[in-house]
């Protein structure tokens, strides 16, 4: 197939976003270039207590995303990550660990995400707190990416807010609903594909990437 690029927009806290993991491997396996982009949508104003009803809610939804990805969502995860009470649903200090990873090198974004996803989901690690994430990305062999998000130059915190400021940009201009989002952008003007695409067929989903 002719080259094609995609941007995929996420927040490393959304099951969604998660489920999409598979289809994303095929897409990159299949050469298609992946440009990803943090929305910070459950940071800042977005982030929120980790009460019993949103647990719930969570657990319900994330059956679902399983359902139609296989993705897993562990029995540590509903223990660890959903029953803990005091902590924020806050997806700040992955999405600092996501971009200290692709701070030299955009591709180590979406290894990094998947090794944040893993983390949590499978293994019901803490990825809320800076340190928790370091920790996961120095088992990910990103060592470089956690002392760089524990200990941030003044040039990759203006480099992550420019990167943060242009998923949230886009994210607004195609008024997505919500995260996964993957857009094609040709000539300057990016046109917004259904998220329900990375869980379906996936010639259907190339074929509306070449169409775009």
């Amino acid at each position: 197939m002719k080259k094609a690029t995609v941007t995929y927009l996420f927040d490393p806290l959304c099951g969604w976003c998660y489920g999409a993991a598979p289809m994303l491997d095929r897409l990159a396996a299949g050469g298609v270039a992946i440009d990803a982009l943090p929305t910070g949508l459950f940071s800042g104003a977005g982030a929120r207590p980790l009460d019993a009803g949103f647990a719930a809610h969570a657990w319900a939804s994330d059956q679902r995303i399983r359902q139609l990805s296989g993705q897993p969502f562990s029995q540590a995860y509903r223990d660890n990550v959903l029953s803990a009470r005091g902590t924020l649903l806050d997806s700040a200090a992955a999405t600092l660990g996501i971009s200290a990873a692709g701070f030299k090198d955009p591709q180590r974004r979406l290894p990094a995400l998947k090794a944040i996803q893993n983390a949590r989901y499978v293994d019901g690690r803490d990825i809320v707190t800076k340190r928790g994430v370091a920790v996961v990305l120095e088992d990910a062999d990103m060592v470089d990416a956690a002392r760089l998000m524990m200990a941030p130059t003044e040039e990759f915190l203006v480099a992550h807010r420019d990167l943060v400021g242009r998923g949230r940009e886009l994210f607004q201009r195609l008024h997505a609903g919500g995260t996964p989002a993957l857009a094609v952008i040709r000539s300057g003007t990016p046109r917004l594909i259904s998220s329900n695409a990375l869980y379906g067929s996936y010639d259907s989903l190339i074929a509306t990437i070449l169409a775009a």
